[in-house]
């Protein structure tokens, strides 16, 4: 059964058309994935669709060399929009890893690597390096980026980079952060009916992907009853929506290397009460594709991200059932305000400010009077706060291990009480 969205044909046209390399990228990929489709018996479940098509080696839309970061990408993250937000996170940073007596920082994901520069450049001058700086990273293309952005806004500070392909082993004490990495998760979709929930898969047509609605194993209606216990009600019939399989799994393994310390989530969601709300009926799965925003995900595999809202509810008990404390959670606004960025704009208004970042050399004046620089900044902050822009849609969340403190990034306001 086909969702009510615009067809791929009548969506393609509406796109930038991809160039002739990557559609014959997708081709491959393509061939993959009608390969399982057959061999499931000719529906695959969405969730293993969504893991080939942003992570098969070589294929997905993060393991194959398109550019995906920033303005000639797909998406631009907060670090890419400005390094306050990196300088913000850096004094969390800081603080925890003081109250461990020094440790490191483990990056899932880097992106273009500007988060890591801009961190470690504001560590430094806070005179609070971490021993190392750790990206877990399967991209070959990206790490190679990072490389490069590392080596141009931060080359003092590269021999302190390390780059891992999996997960180090226990032991670790410091920071784990994930910046966007929960919203790329693979989800399984379903939709309410008078009979219970029906599994959304992929089947093939002969001609191209489309969806199929099938039987809900008993690992989907148990997911999908919990939703509705913690409701409090049943979802209505023809809802939509989805929910990431076998995340307690995957924050364990996230988790295991960390001895002490704590998991910094920064990510767009909800808590559960407000990710199922009725207005979202047909659920968060949303496709970036050269920064137009659409709802096919089943158009040009490997050439789009895919990614859903994070059910940080979801998140916060998996933690729980693994043996972490959840230390904090609270908007992005709120958690760039208890980092002390009005501090940082403040220091700003100083004649003679030096950045950290780099933007500007040591000795000119920022007056706001005269500085477009400082009105910049401003403007930055105000895309990371504004409850329109990125304030309130992006959350963030603390998991910790044997980390008795108060973290400073929620003490403008915690609000774990709507988890």
């Amino acid at each position: 059964m086909r969702p009510t969205t615009p067809s791929s044909t009548r969506l393609s046209e509406t796109l930038p058309a991809p160039d002739p390399a990557a559609v014959a990228h997708g081709a491959r990929l393509l061939d993959r994935i009608q390969a399982e489709i057959a061999a499931a018996g000719g529906a695959l479940p969405f969730h293993r669709f969504m893991e080939l098509a942003l992570y098969a080696p070589g294929l997905g839309y993060y393991r194959a060399g398109a550019r995906k970061f920033g303005s000639g990408g797909d998406f631009i993250t907060a670090p890419e929009l400005s390094p306050l937000f990196s300088r913000c996170l850096a004094r969390q940073c800081r603080e925890i890893l003081d109250a461990l007596g020094g440790g490191a920082i483990l990056e899932l994901g880097a992106g273009t690597g500007v988060m890591a520069a801009d961190l470690l450049l504001e560590l430094q001058a806070l005179a609070a390096l971490p021993a190392y700086y750790a990206i877990l990273e399967l991209s070959g293309e990206l790490r190679e980026r990072q490389r490069q952005t590392l080596t141009e806004r931060a080359p003092a500070l590269l021999e302190r980079v390390v780059w891992l392909e999996a997960l180090p082993e226990p032991g670790l004490r410091g920071v784990i952060v994930g910046n966007e990495v929960l919203d790329a998760l693979p989800v399984e979709r379903f939709r309410i009916t008078a009979e219970g929930p029906r599994r959304l898969a992929v089947t093939w047509t002969g001609s191209d992907l489309d969806w199929i609605e099938s039987a809900a194993d008993p690992t989907m209606t148990a997911a999908v009853a919990r939703i509705e216990r913690d409701l409090g009600g049943c979802l209505p019939e023809g809802y939509t929506s989805e929910y990431v399989p076998y995340l307690e799994d995957w924050v364990r393994a996230i988790a295991e290397p960390l001895a002490a310390g704590a998991l910094l989530f920064v990510d767009y969601g909800y808590p559960r009460r407000e990710y199922y709300h009725p207005q979202r009926a047909a659920g968060t799965l949303r496709c970036h594709y050269r920064h137009r925003v659409h709802d096919d995900p089943l158009l040009w595999p490997g050439l789009q991200d895919l990614t859903a809202s994070v059910d940080f509810t979801a998140v916060a008990d998996a933690g729980l059932a693994v043996g972490l404390a959840v230390a904090g959670y609270t908007r992005q606004n709120h958690f760039l305000f208890g980092c002390g960025l009005m501090d940082l704009l403040a220091e700003a208004l100083a004649p003679n400010a030096p950045s950290p970042g780099g933007d500007c050399a040591v000795g000119e004046d920022l007056n706001p009077a005269n500085s477009a620089r400082y009105l910049e900044q401003v403007r930055q902050a105000k895309l990371l706060t504004l409850p329109g822009e990125m304030g309130d849609r992006f959350q963030v969340l603390a998991l910790a291990r044997d980390l008795e403190m108060p973290l400073r990034g929620f003490a403008f306001r915690d609000e774990r009480d709507r988890l």
